[in-house]
């Protein structure tokens, strides 16, 4: 009864997400003179004249591209309490992002305008979707375990909430919503991830779950936990009712068969791209594993192809599918043509869908041969498929010496059958899907063979864990053109590690 009442409230949507789908450019010219016109008389409003802004053309050329540096002296004043800067409504939360490990946290603001018609509707429009392509779904017969993160100190000003976006939104949650989730707030709040985590634990083993959301590295940290808590061999043991696993935060091709395994019995996987700086995508087909870029959500999107020289902005209107790009995002919290960092290829654009290729700064292009994440994880896709093996985690660098090459670390899951075939089918697929990396691959004349480095399980936990990273949205860097985060693991798990790596593929017992 109660399943099919809110089943009910929740499709109501359909024909607004159908609208922007339909109508996108028109949705997004409309996003772009609300936001214009609400923030004429902030401090940013008032410098760049947005009084005097009639379209989009003036403001391509009037106001800058930005990034975190750039906007920080503005968010630290508003931190500190001061009203009006960036955006025209009072900013109670800050949402605190370390993007993948940096030691560097930043604090990204979240207007009330931001938390209820951005990431609140986001996360109401994943049940819409899932409710209509599962519509034989018992979602709401059972409780949605929800992975987030925890509050953090302000300062700067106590009044200010700080903490990860999916605190801020468990915070926040209105009554009807908290009595379908677990664990409790109390215990979903806290900032000790291992205390955390043995609380949870014992509070959701018992529960009714039918849905799981949080970043797929620590939902997996957190379902071995169950598993060795209730002395269960499968999930489905466990959480008999469980039909679904939203999932986000990190691609989760490495993943998925890790999932499938534990868990032991087919359920529904559902992808979804949010961020501090707002919910931007959900996957709304059963058939595609891309996602619906959504358009009327107070965010209004520009994109820089990755591989422009000169760096042009573009708007929505003149995307291409197939093209990677950089996304900037203009917000109903103050976010002006905020370069996020995240790199995205649309798919369609009838309507708008993409898929997630990377991050701009994580990338390995120290010889011309550009390898992004997208590449990254369809080729260890192959290589793991090729070798029966599952990845628990990896990173990989640019090598220098005598030679150039490319290092992989790897934690396995499951170790592949043969290491080099491993090596040598990731090295292969990289070559058929970039041509970059194929020409300096060609005789080993710049590039030569990649080195694979089999680390031992934990070493990626303890390496979060002596960064002070554990839980909430910290993610691995996956790719990465200098050796900063590669050499920090090798170096506290063996100091002689690295040298002369003479063979194609190597083993360590670190």
């Amino acid at each position: 009864m109660i399943n099919t009442l809110i089943q009910k409230i929740v499709s109501k949507r359909l024909p607004q997400i159908e609208n922007f789908m339909k109508n996108p450019i028109e949705v997004q010219e409309q996003v772009f003179i609300n936001l214009i016109k609400d923030s004429q008389d902030t401090v940013w409003g008032k410098y760049y004249d947005y009084a005097s802004i009639q379209n989009w053309q003036t403001f391509n050329q009037r106001i800058p591209v930005n990034d975190y540096e750039s906007l920080t002296p503005f968010f630290n004043r508003i931190r500190s309490g001061e009203n009006n800067v960036l955006w025209n409504s009072q900013i109670k939360w800050f949402s605190k992002s370390s993007g993948t490990t940096g030691s560097k946290s930043k604090f990204i603001p979240v207007s009330e305008e931001a938390l209820n018609d951005c990431h609140y509707k986001g996360g109401k429009d994943m049940l819409t979707l899932y409710c209509h392509n599962y519509p034989e779904n018992k979602l709401f017969d059972g409780r949605s375990l929800a992975l987030g993160g925890s509050r953090q100190e302000n300062p700067f000003n106590d009044e200010i909430f700080c903490g990860d976006v999916s605190a801020i939104i468990i915070d926040n949650l209105p009554l009807w919503a908290e009595l379908y989730r677990v664990p409790n707030k109390d215990i979903a709040l806290m900032p000790d991830w291992e205390e955390k985590l043995k609380l949870m634990v014992q509070s959701v083993t018992t529960a009714n779950v039918a849905s799981l959301s949080g970043v797929p590295s620590w939902m997996m940290v957190l379902l071995k936990a169950v598993l060795e808590h209730s002395g269960k061999q499968k999930i489905m043991e466990v959480w008999q009712n469980l039909e679904v696993y939203f999932h986000g935060g990190v691609s989760f091709a490495p993943y998925r068969t890790q999932f499938e395994h534990i868990i032991g019995k087919h359920i529904n996987y559902m992808e979804t791209y949010n961020a501090s700086e707002g919910f931007f995508g959900l996957q709304d087909r059963k058939d595609d594993n891309s996602l619906l870029l959504l358009l009327d959500y107070g965010i209004y999107y520009e994109f820089i192809a990755t591989d422009d020289p000169q760096q042009k902005v573009i708007n929505l209107s003149e995307v291409e599918t197939g093209k990677n790009y950089a996304m900037l995002i203009s917000t109903n919290a103050g976010l002006w043509r905020y370069k996020i960092g995240d790199t995205i290829s649309f798919t369609h654009t009838t309507p708008y869908r993409f898929k997630i290729t990377g991050r701009t700064k994580h990338f390995i292009n120290a010889c011309g041969e550009e390898v992004i994440v997208d590449n990254a994880t369809k080729a260890l896709d192959a290589a793991c498929r090729a070798t029966n093996a599952i990845i628990s985690e990896y990173t990989a660098a640019p090598m220098f010496g005598d030679t150039y090459c490319h290092q992989w670390l790897i934690e396995f899951e499951k170790e592949p059958d043969d290491l080099h075939q491993f090596a040598d089918v990731l090295d292969r697929t990289l070559q058929s899907i970039n041509s970059d990396y194929e020409a300096k691959r060609y005789k080993d004349m710049v590039l030569k063979f990649p080195v694979v480095q089999q680390v031992p399980p934990q070493t990626f936990y303890n390496w979060l864990k002596r960064k002070n990273k554990l839980g909430g949205q910290h993610k691995i860097p996956r790719l990465f053109n200098t050796r900063e985060y590669i050499d920090e693991i090798l170096a506290k798990e063996n100091k002689n590690i690295i040298k002369g790596f003479n063979s194609f593929f190597c083993t360590f017992p670190l």
